[in-house]
């Protein structure tokens, strides 16, 4: 899992993941969950929050491994976590949490400290195309609040093109909006090694892991770029 340096690189198109490496999705997440919860009548909503999480990650390795549609996870996950907790709510009042949920996530959270510099200068220097593994609703709610949407070229939602990173289709749509600019010339840039850099090698280009916790990938990850600090993305264009 040996990464080159950024140095001698210069990439001409680059895919960027949103949740942990562009917007602070912890932050977000935990409001909506409280939220959801207290609409329905939850107590102590953060105490069910590490429940949630265990069934939300299922839920979404379901989807990378293309098991479940995105969509899917929107409802399914209030079921199971009602069912584990022992909240006595109807089907009508879980649709409601998740509607909750879905309004939370777009409304809640903010992009990490500095990406809107780097974002403003990248856009100026290179097409960007935003690949993310998602809710349409939430999707579009955030880049919208955030006013980024006019940074990327092409924005490609999991729920939308109906595959999932890391499958090779939503890099494909991606590739098409961007006017199927050279593989040699791009490079995906994300945090998950799963779904953003996997996919990225499966597609044949170029990634970046943005990994500022310096968590110890594998050896069968294949990463070709590896930064801690988003800025440090300048250097690779």
């Amino acid at each position: 899992a040996g990464s080159r340096s950024l140095t001698g690189v210069a990439y001409s198109t680059m895919l960027l993941d949103l949740d942990h490496t562009l917007f602070d999705f912890d932050a977000s997440e935990l409001a909506a969950f409280a939220d959801a919860l207290t609409l329905a009548g939850g107590d102590h909503p953060m105490a069910h929050f590490p429940t949630y999480q265990r069934i939300n990650d299922a839920l979404w390795s379901a989807v990378e491994k293309g098991e479940m549609r995105p969509g899917d996870v929107r409802t399914i996950r209030f079921h199971h976590l009602a069912d584990e907790i022992g909240l006595d709510v109807d089907h009508a009042t879980v649709v409601a949490m998740a509607d909750a949920f879905a309004f939370g996530l777009g409304a809640h959270g903010e992009l990490y400290p500095g990406t809107r510099d780097v974002l403003d200068a990248l856009a100026e220097r290179v097409p960007l195309g935003l690949i993310t593994n998602g809710l349409s609703e939430v999707v579009h709610a955030r880049l919208a609040r955030l006013d980024i949407a006019d940074h990327f070229r092409a924005v490609v939602i999991s729920q939308e093109v109906g595959v999932s990173k890391p499958k090779p289709g939503i890099f494909e749509r991606a590739f098409e909006l961007l006017g199927n600019p050279s593989k040699d010339s791009t490079v995906m840039v994300g945090d998950s090694l799963s779904s953003d850099i996997a996919g990225g090698a499966n597609y044949g280009i170029s990634t970046c892991w943005y990994n500022p916790h310096r968590a110890q990938p594998s050896e069968s990850d294949q990463i070709t770029h590896q930064i801690s600090h988003l800025a440090d993305l300048l250097n690779l264009i």
